[in-house]
């Protein structure tokens, strides 16, 4: 048999296996419309008509305090990256290049990993620093919205008791925590527990158990280094948490201009919620899922559906529209200009960029075991 006898069928049930993930998350994202969308627009269009009363002074501080989250994330990488790391106007560049690509795509691919790791070893920083750094800022930043939402919980249930919607989300919160913790407290005291739990709740969910403790077997590698190194695990849970807290800020400003009020607690509890849930990887950034959270849960903290709704459109308005369009003129001034990079001959344009990351079907824990290794010497 010849190599091209073999290469074909490869090729051809890797094609067959891309039509059918396309297929399914079509109807995933039919599902999200059905369901999630489609309930919240007869909301939208009763919100529309309280547009004229909001307050475009808070809506400014929103717009501002969203920019400057952004721009603790781009911190947050350079803490990781440590002292091999571009300045942090083009770190932020890059991480607005970055995010606007994965705002194409829905969560769970590699895309914009990739992206950013190839501006950042194009502006000078030793790859395995750059996969390094990419791959423990997501750590990072997960681990803090669930820390985030442990505190949240534990504050708001005692306060509030029971509520219809509340109560839902508060479950939800509850169920994630535990199996978070579960996990965490198997990596750190034994791993082969936390591999046991993960197996069984694959099999439960119809996952494939080798490559759900893959992902494990990762973050654990990842949390240990972590935790032996003390500074960079100050430097990264300061700069998240003050990520997630402004981004939460704004949302709560978002909310405050069109006549909304509401406590810190459920504030953090809607907001922890329906970031945890944006990974789902059906919709790109979350589309549709984050505002179906969003929506019912802030009404079951007390306002009204228009309140939520416009507060939400607002807030969401800021933090994925905004940053996409702005993410793609980045890109341009590091391709072209006066501030482009030095060696920017290595970066294709952004439709070739957009059409390579929706082609890739690489996933983040494939890219994270080929890139994301430990730094020499460590």
């Amino acid at each position: 048999m010849s190599v091209d006898e073999t290469v074909t069928p490869r090729r051809t049930r890797r094609r067959h296996w891309w039509y059918v993930r396309g297929s399914l998350k079509v109807m995933a994202s039919f599902f999200v419309f059905w369901f999630l969308i489609l309930p919240l627009i007869p909301g939208f269009r009763k919100a529309s008509s309280d547009l004229q009363n909001s307050n475009f002074w808070f809506l400014g501080v929103g717009f501002v305090l969203e920019g400057v989250a952004l721009f603790c994330y781009s911190m947050l990488t350079h803490a990781a990256l440590g002292a091999p790391s571009p300045k942090p106007l083009r770190l932020f560049r890059i991480q607005l290049s970055t995010r606007a690509v994965s705002s194409l795509m829905p969560g769970g691919s590699a895309a914009g990993s990739a992206l950013g790791y190839r501006l950042l070893t194009t502006s000078g920083v030793p790859a395995a620093d750059a996969g390094f750094a990419l791959a423990t800022v997501g750590l990072g930043s997960a681990v803090m919205l669930n820390i985030l939402l442990f505190f949240a919980l534990m504050v708001s249930i005692p306060l509030r008791g029971f509520n219809p919607v509340y109560g839902s989300a508060a479950v939800v919160g509850v169920i994630l925590l535990v199996f978070s913790a579960g996990v965490v407290v198997g990596l750190l005291q034994g791993q082969t527990r936390a591999e046991r739990l993960v197996r069984w709740v694959a099999r439960r969910l119809r996952f494939d158990p080798d490559r759900a403790v893959a992902v494990i077997r990762h973050v654990a590698d990842r949390m240990r280094y972590l935790l032996r190194d003390r500074q960079l695990l100050a430097r990264v849970a300061v700069w998240a948490a003050l990520n997630w807290l402004l981004d939460a800020a704004a949302l709560w400003f978002f909310l405050r201009a069109f006549g909304g009020s509401i406590a810190v607690d459920g504030l953090l509890v809607a907001f922890c919620l329906a970031n945890v849930l944006a990974v789902i990887p059906i919709t790109p950034g979350g589309l549709g899922i984050v505002e179906g959270v969003y929506i019912p849960a802030l009404t079951g903290f007390g306002l009204t559906r228009s309140q939520s709704s416009l507060g939400v459109l607002g807030y969401r308005l800021a933090q994925y529209w905004v940053p996409m369009l702005i993410g793609g003129l980045c890109y341009v001034s590091l391709r072209v200009g006066p501030w482009s990079m030095e060696r920017r001959d290595r970066l294709a344009r952004l439709r070739q960029v957009a059409h390579d990351s929706i082609m890739d079907t690489t996933d983040s824990l494939e890219w994270a075991e080929k890139y994301a290794q430990r730094r020499p010497g460590t």
